[in-house]
């Protein structure tokens, strides 16, 4: 089995369970990947090999009938994103004056990925702060895309998507505040998923921030949704998580009798030809699989959207690196610098006048999910950016300059509208060699719509594939 270490985790579970495979056997072949893919990609923080193996044989002997029986991930290796807490691990969050701070607790979904017997063997890098939609900064230097070097995995969970595209892990994790878990998985050709805010726990205090989510990245539809069923549900520290706990079940239905709304702009962002055409044809599968398609183009605007977000990151995510801005500056990356200044235009005045505009984005979506019992469009305007872009220079589109940066970033509306769930999932490849991503999008805590809609994608998908395309690396 020359590609063992791209095997699915539900593959993987079955063959545990009949004895086909042995968790070992996984697991070597996939840290065996990762050493030979890492000088390329760069996607790992902090490895954690001689553990992972040890952990890999005590999954092997519970399969074996020996001690407790095998738990949900029993012997999947999981990479989790570093900016999330493991006590006695490394939580830079990418910042080199941050470089030797050490957890001293564990998130709630972190401790459960490790409760259900996944094996973290890897911690994946973010850029600064998580604060870009590329995976670079000061202390770990660039991040890779493995279908071509040139671009980026994306951000702020590139590592995690590069990792699993490569073949590096079987499952990963990500967190998203403005597309940093769709945005990576776009430009990686996997899927990730951000749930509705609340339903999976955090920590204070951005677990009080709305737009904040942490979710599962995956090769797989199913693989995100067996993750995502671990690192769900209530929790007693996160006063947002919801109850109760929803279950994405294992088999899903069709999309037969469906009526899904398809924008191929969300009326207001300019797309590259290659995935604009890449998301028609996702539609197009969608209707060959029994919905019913229909092309909307949402009342948005962009300033207005941009606006909103300016305010919000301006009240709740820019105060957060304010003291290193002001004490640690020289060793800031420019992203974060630039960001810093920007929150410190933001005023308590415009805290309302954000608020205002974030109902003003929602309505017309609310409206139309009414209507129809999802949405999707393309994830991202373009098929991905340079692996060293520099935040907030020049991109184009179609031969033509953007007025701002920030329009390429089709994630934004979704995290304003921060209690719908999102799925980003292929819909091809750029004739640069990177993939491209439809999201899926569904009415408020409506998980399984999208994840419906996803998996019927994904089974066509693979279909007009043949099989599922890997990349060169």
């Amino acid at each position: 089995m020359g590609d063992l270490h791209y095997l699915s985790a539900s593959d993987a579970l079955a063959m545990f369970a009949s004895k086909e495979l042995s968790p070992v056997e996984l697991m070597a072949a996939v840290i065996s990947r990762s050493e030979a893919v890492e000088p390329a990609i760069n996607a790992f923080a902090e490895t954690f090999y001689d553990e992972a193996m040890a952990a890999a044989t005590a999954a092997e002997a519970r399969y074996a009938g020996h001690g407790e029986p095998p738990r949900p991930l029993e012997g999947i290796s999981v990479a989790v994103k570093e900016e999330a807490r493991i006590a006695g691990h490394r939580n830079t969050l990418g910042s080199l004056p941050l470089r030797d701070v050490i957890a001293a607790e564990t998130e709630p979904f972190a401790q459960r990925i490790i409760d259900a017997g996944g094996i973290v063997h890897a911690r994946t890098k973010t850029p600064e702060f998580c604060a870009a939609p590329v995976t670079w900064s000061k202390l770990w230097g660039v991040t890779r895309n493995p279908w071509n070097p040139q671009y980026s995995p994306g951000g702020s969970s590139g590592g995690s998507a590069a990792a699993l595209a490569a073949g590096s892990t079987t499952l990963a994790t990500g967190s998203d505040i403005g597309g940093s878990i769709r945005i990576p998985a776009a430009f990686c050709g996997v899927a990730g998923f951000k749930p509705p805010y609340g339903r999976v726990p955090a920590l204070p205090p951005f677990n009080l921030d709305h737009y904040c989510h942490t979710g599962p990245m995956a090769r797989t539809v199913a693989d995100c949704a067996r993750l995502e069923n671990v690192i769900a549900g209530p929790h007693p520290r996160d006063v947002a998580s919801i109850r109760p706990k929803l279950e994405i079940p294992p088999v899903l239905g069709g999309v037969a009798g469906m009526r899904i709304a398809f924008s191929p702009d969300l009326g207001c962002y300019r797309v590259d030809a290659e995935v604009a055409a890449n998301a028609a044809a996702a539609a197009d599968r969608l209707r060959e699989a029994g919905a019913s398609v229909d092309e909307v183009s949402p009342p948005w605007g962009l300033r207005t959207i941009d606006r909103a977000s300016d305010v919000h990151f301006g009240m709740v995510f820019g105060p957060t690196i304010k003291k290193l801005y002001d004490t640690h500056q020289q060793d800031l990356t420019p992203y974060s610098r630039g960001m810093a200044r920007s929150a410190a235009k933001i005023t308590k005045d415009d805290f309302i006048s954000g608020l205002v505009l974030e109902a003003a984005i929602y309505a017309p979506l609310g409206e139309l999910l009414d209507d129809y019992d999802a949405l999707i469009c393309p994830t991202f305007a373009v098929p991905a950016l340079d692996a060293e872009y520099a935040v907030g220079a020049d991109i184009e589109v179609n031969g033509q300059p953007l007025d701002e940066w920030v329009d390429v970033m089709m994630t934004l509306p979704f995290n304003i509208a921060s209690r719908c769930p999102v799925l980003a999932i292929p819909s091809g490849l750029a004739s640069s060699g990177v993939p491209t991503s439809i999201s899926v999008v569904a009415k408020t805590y409506d998980d399984v719509s999208v994840f419906r809609v996803a998996a019927a994608h994904a089974e066509r998908f693979a279909l007009f594939t043949g099989s599922a395309p890997r990349p060169a690396l």
